[in-house]
């Protein structure tokens, strides 16, 4: 919670901002909630960590905030299939923002994030340089069932159409570390195939890493990844990894929460008529690797270092 509850907040507006997972992913985001408190002082900005990538957890943290009267809730739905009937409900009580993966047949108002389409082809374009001669890629993520992942996915293939770089399987871990990198250690037992791998989300590429280096593959595998994980940046800077795709998490947070903020009180022209706003996807390679990793630090500056996870 950004705001903690006291006299002085609790005649105060609340919105809230619930991620899918409690990964690192996530601190820009709410370093860009912290931004937009600063900037509402007649509301009360609560950010929630999942502390499982799970429907049942995530309903009962969207119910909880509704039964304690937020005006408003950004989520990042953990499923956008089985959950359409959840945010349905959730948006009959509160005005309701997905971001991060949408669900655009739902009744929520806007999306706030990025095109996980553009995203995918991006992270192509990546493999294609690094294989001029071809080859056979495996994906790891941490859920498949969300729209995020999904488009990201088919990002990927749409841009290998016609070339030789195949992405022959994607595995999925439910955010379970120990399971993630199991699935790249099989990988590497199964699949001598294989020879470029892409992490999908923050955390599978510094297990990618992990697990390489135990097996004394590191660079004889081409890794592309995406978001800005300290280990994956540090990954592109010394060349062990291609490049990474990153997001506008913090952007997210921000206009997100000033949106809604405006939406609730009727000012509803930050949304455009689609109810989709895209904040563009970046590559970060060798060349712009440390320009990038000063923007992220001045960014995540005024988060502490340990966040509670029960919040």
């Amino acid at each position: 919670m950004l705001t903690p509850a006291s006299a002085e907040t609790a005649d105060k507006t609340t919105l809230a901002f619930v991620t899918n997972s409690g990964t690192n992913f996530w601190r820009p985001a709410e370093a860009g909630v912290r931004k937009a408190q600063s900037e509402l002082p007649n509301y009360k900005l609560v950010f929630k960590y999942s502390r499982e990538a799970s429907v049942a957890t995530q309903t009962r943290i969207l119910d909880d905030l509704v039964a304690a009267g937020a005006a408003g809730i950004v989520v990042s739905p953990v499923d956008t299939t089985s959950m359409v009937d959840t945010l349905d409900r959730v948006a009959g009580q509160v005005t309701l923002f997905t971001t991060d993966s949408d669900v655009p047949d739902s009744k929520r108002v806007a999306y706030f994030g990025s095109s996980n389409i553009d995203a995918g082809r991006q992270a192509g374009q990546l493999l294609l340089k690094a294989l001029p001669a071809g080859g056979k890629c495996m994906g790891f993520i941490g859920l498949l069932q969300v729209a995020n992942a999904d488009r990201r996915i088919a990002g990927v293939r749409d841009a290998l159409t016609g070339s030789t770089v195949e992405l022959v399987d994607v595995l999925a871990d439910d955010f379970d570390k120990a399971r993630a990198k199991r699935n790249v250690v099989d990988t590497l037992a199964t699949r001598p195939d294989i020879n470029c791998m892409v992490g999908f989300y923050d955390y599978n590429t510094p297990l990618i890493l992990e697990a390489l280096r135990e097996a004394g593959k590191l660079g004889q595998i081409k890794i592309v990844a995406f978001d800005e994980d300290p280990i994956t940046l540090g990954g592109v800077k010394d060349g062990t990894i291609v490049g990474t795709i990153v997001q506008q998490a913090y952007e997210w947070g921000y206009l997100s929460m000033t949106a809604l903020a405006k939406y609730v009180e009727g000012k509803k022209s930050d949304i455009p008529a689609d109810g989709r706003v895209i904040l563009p996807t970046r590559i970060i390679d060798k060349d712009n690797v440390d320009a990038y990793w000063t923007e992220l630090k001045a960014v995540l500056c005024c988060l502490p270092s340990a966040r509670e996870m029960s919040r």
